[in-house]
């Protein structure tokens, strides 16, 4: 299914290309001029520390973090336990519901649980400015994310790709179709959910074909977490 994969390896040399420097210093200075940035910088390459890469099989690409305060943690899509679910998040949640009737809709949103059995929870955009949605477009980001997703279609198999968003849906160029399972639909914002995205059915297609190819489902249920 893989070849071993030394993330930590892999993120140091990226971080020596000029391109990375030039938008890790933006950033900083960013910060550095009074601008709250999202998420903190400890946790904006939290979807590497935390994802199961040992069992890789599902990417779920979305755009950038949230961008209000206390929410984006490192995770597409995912808050820490003790704080309100995004509505972004409430369409997901209504998606699985429809899709598989015996999801339990939780009362937190911290999808930890998913990274721990191989789903990784990537946003093509990791940082953003405080209020202001999609404000690190084109500073570097897309090219981090495009290469990470090269690295996995090179070195994966049969990886499920959920890109959500016209953002997600850039990516698809980097992804061999022979090799790994492509999914798309609108994002799960208020504003395009209606648009396909909730009724898109890719978490019981998502378990379909990791059925199909041998491997276990996941468990898309979030309560015991």
């Amino acid at each position: 299914m893989k070849k071993n994969i030394n993330w930590n390896n892999l993120l140091r040399k990226e971080k020596q290309k000029n391109y990375f420097i030039k938008l890790i210093n933006k950033i900083n200075n960013d910060i550095i001029s009074g601008k709250i940035i999202y998420p903190k910088k400890q946790n904006i390459f939290y979807a590497f520390k935390v994802t199961n890469f040992e069992n890789l099989k599902v990417v779920i690409l979305g755009q950038d973090p949230y961008h209000e305060k206390n929410q984006a943690n490192g995770l597409a899509f995912s808050v820490m336990p003790n704080i309100k679910i995004p509505a972004s998040l409430n369409n997901i949640y209504k998606a699985l519901k429809f899709d598989i009737p015996s999801f339990k809709i939780p009362k937190h949103g911290y999808l930890l649980n998913w990274a721990k059995q191989g789903v990784m929870l990537l946003n093509t955009i990791l940082t953003v400015e405080k209020g202001l949605a999609n404000s690190h477009n084109n500073i570097g980001w897309e090219k981090f994310t495009n290469n990470v997703i090269n690295i996995i279609n090179n070195n994966f198999r049969n990886i499920v790709f959920l890109l959500w968003g016209e953002n997600a849906k850039k990516k698809i160029k980097f992804i061999n179709n022979k090799k790994h399972y492509i999914l798309t639909t609108s994002h799960p914002s208020p504003f395009s959910a209606h648009k396909g995205f909730l009724n898109c059915k890719h978490f019981s297609k998502t378990n379909k074909y990791l059925i199909y190819h041998n491997y276990n489902p996941i468990n898309w249920n979030l309560n015991f977490t």
